[in-house]
């Protein structure tokens, strides 16, 4: 009997707490996306259901709040820190996994070191040396900040997954004739594929919603990112609420996006990477 009971809470209580997490983690986003299409955003209060539907907010952001603009800036400085984050990281994880060299150690402490700085921290530095550079203002400037942002984590990420590849792997490829390269790009590669993933996915939310570094940099409002975008939209004595909802629907969109299309990735294991190297 009290097996039988066990077992009937369990199937009742498991689904009901699924179902308060779903509600918990998505009635932020029902809210945020469903206020974007109310015309009446401003008045909806506590109201669960949207008074209407339109496209007025969206047509005001595009329009009046150059947010097109905005958000090709944002892909520009996204894509960047990727590319050049993904190919950084990458050498140098395998550089600190299968190298021994003098200071190695220190490099790693050096890493986490990074890592636990608080971003504020850095603002008034990085900034001083965007601005001897002459890149403040500049979208090139900013795309280096955020990479240098995303090294650490990066690195210490993917260091990982190439210290759990064997080395015997590799040691087989040369035996059969391949070169470093071809060894990297056949074997290596295939086997790290998830890591460099996760890594990328960091590396994009972090170029993509970041606010204090675009705000502080940038003088040009023509060259701000979406993160900053929205802020225009927030007055001094009042806030237009379906004009930043509608933003900041924009601006999750493209993140959503990209997770989708690389989540696969992530659930792939060693094992998988093997296979196809």
């Amino acid at each position: 009997m009290s097996t039988r009971r066990t077992s009937r809470a369990t199937r009742i209580g498991l689904p009901a707490a699924v179902f308060a997490l779903l509600v918990f983690t998505l009635f932020p986003v029902y809210w945020m996306v469903s206020t974007s299409f109310d015309p009446k955003a401003a008045t909806r209060g506590s109201d669960v259901l949207p008074s209407g539907f339109g496209f007025e907010h969206f047509e005001l952001v595009f329009e009046r709040g150059n947010f097109g603009t905005f958000l090709l800036n944002s892909a520009l400085v996204g894509l960047g820190t990727i590319l050049a984050a993904a190919v950084l990281s990458l050498f140098a994880a395998i550089a600190v996994a299968r190298f021994k060299f003098r200071f190695r150690t220190s490099v790693l402490i050096m890493v986490l070191i990074v890592q636990m700085v608080p971003l504020e921290a850095l603002v008034i530095p990085l900034f001083l040396q965007m601005r001897d550079y002459e890149l403040l203002n500049s979208l090139l400037g900013l795309t280096i900040v955020y990479i240098a942002l995303s090294l650490p984590f990066a690195i210490w990420t993917l260091r990982g997954f190439v210290q759990a590849v064997p080395k015997e792997v590799e040691e087989a490829a040369y035996i059969d004739g391949a070169s470093w390269f071809r060894m990297f790009r056949s074997v290596l590669l295939p086997l790290v594929a998830p890591g460099l993933v996760a890594t990328s996915i960091f590396a994009f939310i972090t170029a993509w919603n970041e606010f204090v570094f675009a705000y502080t940099f940038m003088k040009d409002s023509e060259k701000y990112t979406a993160a900053v975008g929205i802020y225009q939209f927030f007055g001094e004595n009042s806030t237009a609420w379906g004009p930043v909802m509608a933003s900041s629907t924009l601006v999750t969109l493209p993140v959503m996006i990209f997770f989708v299309l690389v989540h696969k990735r992530l659930g792939s294991g060693l094992a998988a990477g093997a296979v196809k190297g």
